[in-house]
């Protein structure tokens, strides 16, 4: 079993109701580009929304934090996974990257390529925080805010989200910066970050924060 091929669906960009009132701070964010590799994008048809608006906003974003010296970090599964690290993700998803050619899988999209000062974290598990170092840089620097764009929203970015909340880093899931399964899913995933462990904004919403 492995991801299935994703139906085209129009970025949401509205805004919902959120339970709290948290503002992203340039002094305190980091921004998080999750899982933005190849192979998980591959199962769209990239020239269809969601995705040319998803590299987009992230593109935007990213841009936004370099200006104010936001920290940019990624996940990024390995190309080659043993059955002993995926454990139970095995049951769920097959054996991970499965394109024929794995290394170009596991690369991130050219347009949100790292660059020298970014941080890839190695991904193992659905949160960042799982098997990294995330919490500890994140510490270190003095951050206490992440910003969290990318796939798929209702498992990793979700997953994250939740975590963050959990160890007294606030999460801003971005809305109209993650794409996932179907909009269903996606709504869902907005919508419980809302309610339960953080905000979730527009990429207009968290640029204007960040300068302002």
């Amino acid at each position: 079993m492995s991801i299935p091929s994703l139906a085209s669906y129009e970025m949401p960009d509205a805004p919902v109701r959120n339970r709290v009132q948290w503002r992203p701070d340039a002094r305190r964010a980091a921004l998080l580009i999750h899982d933005m590799q190849n192979y998980f994008l591959g199962k769209y048809d990239v020239a269809r929304a969601p995705i040319p608006a998803l590299v987009a906003a992230i593109g935007r974003l990213r841009d936004c934090c370099d200006a104010q010296g936001v920290p940019v970090f990624y996940t990024a599964q390995p190309p080659v996974q043993p059955d002993a690290d995926r454990a139970l993700l095995n049951d769920f998803w097959g054996p991970g990257l499965t394109a024929p050619d794995q290394q170009a899988g596991a690369g991130i999209v050219a347009a949100l390529a790292p660059r020298t000062g970014d941080v890839v974290l190695t991904k193992w598990r659905y949160s960042a925080f799982q098997r990294s170092d995330l919490r500890e840089r994140l510490r270190a620097q003095g951050r206490d805010q992440l910003i969290i764009t990318g796939v798929y929203a209702h498992i990793g970015c979700l997953s994250t989200a939740l975590e963050a909340f959990m160890q007294d880093v606030q999460p801003f899931l971005v809305i109209d910066a993650c794409a996932d399964f179907s909009l269903a899913d996606h709504h869902m995933a907005v919508t419980h970050v809302a309610r339960c462990c953080g905000m979730s904004l527009t990429t207009d919403d968290i640029c204007e924060a960040l300068t302002s």
